[in-house]
């Protein structure tokens, strides 16, 4: 076998003027010719909230970097952030996982460290090493405050829903509602203290052995953070520095990882965008996530963390009381986890258990979970023949079983300006469907799936119904909500099709999801139908709705996922003078 040498020697050893501009260029000193380079991917932004703590860590990973005999070089990367990005960040996740895979392969980094914390940023950075095949970690840079409104403390996103609700309902107030707004504004920066998609796929992170445990909930400026932010400098030094981490990332994300994360998201009540970001990952490890085995793995797992929004407790108090190896302590003995997978930490996932928090309430026993098994479920039948997902943990159980008539809304706009029609025929019985919000039909998939209930009903009382969508929602968000319905509307899928009035029928014990028209008359409709004109003719909107697969596969683009071994290898370039 060869010694191992490092990627960046490429650049900078020798002594003629391509090797000389090169180490000027990267200011590699005399000290350090011979060290491995780790890449820092700063995504700090002030359109971006969530990542606002990385400033005041970067320098605890930095000498993390340097005490493990490393270099770090520190380069910007574009930020995706939920708050302010429109129609949705889900529209940019692949182009920066494509930025920071390029970024990677253009430059002489032996390793990287993604800065990530919002909703995208962590999923992108995730494809992002699994296509470049470099050690990595991600540094998650943890979640806001929680401060108080009316005697409790707000969980993001969440109570602004419930408090929607309730402003609806009449029950809230201009005065109260303007002085929520003033309490969320106190919260400050870093991700969103709720189990919601950011926490959920920090979780994700953990149990795919990309982050340090002890991340999810870590919170925003505390000295732990600090530390973590330290750790993670001196293993991704150590890693790259010896070739400790294998070829790279993308054989850390093993398909066992992979199932881990799945049944941890089942057992937190976690986001369902979860599972589009692990299908993407996994396409682009040229490995297939098959909805009826995710459903498999989520048939047993009880919610068992009760954390907004499936339960009364924020991030916070999740990692208090252990996060990851509390969980892990609770599931491996009833055959939940894999407890044989690697973490970044280099402990297995049965190591990190003996060092779980114990008599505490916030992680519960299998035996005595806050909701029974199943907290996710796949349903598919003939309104979603590739399936959809409904976080079950977050719904209402006696719409499980429901048969109602379809209250059709063609895109967004349209539900917006119908919903509170008070001449619109809708009873709490109906099933509302937000159509042509998928991947294409935006494009982009953003988190419209969760119509919110007509404002007639809502001041009736109602505070939830069956709602169908070929759309995404916020993991922070709730209700008997269908989600992925795939194909989506926009590709000429059955949701494309519904008219007001088709009877639905959702059935989650049965796992189905059927329009409930005869087949020839939906045969008929679909031979009928035409794609809406694509209003995006250039740019990135344009390539993204060219080439975006379906929720099933990830939304991720068909030339960069990984059907073989030859399209995943990582080509280096051809270093010289530029």
């Amino acid at each position: 076998m060869s010694p191992f040498k490092l990627r960046s020697a490429a650049w900078f050893d020798g002594d003629d003027e391509v090797a000389v501009l090169h180490r000027v260029a990267a200011g590699i000193s005399a000290d350090d010719r011979g060290r491995a380079v780790i890449g820092i991917a700063d995504t700090s932004s002030a359109l971006n909230p969530c990542q606002a703590g990385f400033a005041a860590i970067i320098p605890e990973l930095e000498r993390g970097i340097r005490d493990g005999g490393a270099v770090p070089l520190r380069f910007p990367v574009m930020s995706l952030g939920e708050d302010l990005m429109k129609p949705s960040a889900m529209l940019y996740r692949n182009l920066v996982a494509m930025e920071l895979e390029e970024q990677v392969r253009a430059h002489p980094l032996d390793g990287v460290v993604y800065l990530a914390n919002c909703d995208k940023t962590v999923p992108a950075a995730l494809l992002a090493a699994a296509s470049a095949r470099l050690p990595a970690l991600l540094l998650l840079g943890g979640s806001r405050s929680a401060p108080l409104f009316a005697g409790r403390r707000l969980g993001s996103g969440t109570d602004l829903w419930r408090a929607l609700e309730d402003r609806r309902a009449g029950m809230l107030n201009d005065g109260e509602w303007q002085q929520l707004e003033q309490t969320l504004a106190c919260a400050g920066g870093g991700s969103c203290n709720t189990m919601g998609t950011a926490s959920t796929m920090a979780l994700v992170t953990e149990a795919l052995a990309m982050a340090l445990p002890g991340s999810t909930g870590c919170q925003l400026g505390s000295p732990e953070l600090a530390e973590i932010a330290y750790r993670t400098g001196r293993i991704i030094a150590d890693a790259a520095s010896t070739g400790g981490a294998g070829a790279g990332a993308d054989e850390v994300m093993t398909a066992a990882a992979v199932n881990n994360a799945l049944r941890l998201v089942a057992a937190v009540g976690g986001s369902t965008n979860a599972v589009i970001h692990l299908a993407a990952v996994s396409g682009r490890l040229g490995r297939n996530l098959d909805l009826a085995e995710v459903d498999r793995l989520w048939a047993e797992v009880p919610l068992l963390a009760d954390v907004e929004p499936c339960g009364s407790q924020l991030a916070h108090d999740f990692h208090d009381a252990g996060g990851l190896a509390t969980l892990a302590a609770e599931m491996l003995p009833a055959g939940l986890l894999d407890g044989a997978v690697r973490l970044a930490s280099g402990q297995t996932m049965a190591e990190l258990a003996k060092t779980a928090v114990t008599d505490q309430a916030v992680i519960r026993p299998v035996a005595d979970p806050v909701l029974p098994a199943p907290t996710l479920v796949v349903v598919s039948g003939s309104l979603a023949p590739d399936g959809a997902v409904l976080k079950t943990a977050a719904a209402s159980s006696h719409l499980w079983q429901h048969t109602g008539r379809a209250v059709v809304f063609d895109d967004y706009a349209d539900m917006r300006t119908r919903l509170d029609d008070p001449e619109l025929p809708v009873t709490a019985e109906d099933v509302l469907v937000v159509r042509n919000c998928g991947p294409v039909g935006v494009p982009g998939m953003p988190e419209w799936g969760m119509a919110p209930i007509p404002a007639a009903l809502a001041a009736a009382g109602v505070r939830d119904m069956v709602r169908v969508s070929d759309g995404r929602m916020s993991g922070t968000s709730f209700g008997t909500v269908v989600l992925h319905v795939a194909p989506e509307a926009a590709v000429g899928g059955p949701l494309a099709v519904i008219a007001d009035g088709d009877l639905i029928c959702l059935d989650v014990a049965a796992r189905r999801l059927d329009l409930l028209v005869e087949t020839t008359e939906l045969e008929l409709r679909l031979a009928s139908w035409q794609p809406q004109t694509n209003e995006h003719l250039r740019g990135w909107p344009k390539l993204y709705r060219d080439h975006v697969s379906q929720a099933p596969q990830g939304c991720d683009l068909d030339f960069l996922t990984s059907p073989t071994e030859e399209s995943r290898r990582f080509v280096p370039p051809v270093v010289g003078r530029s």
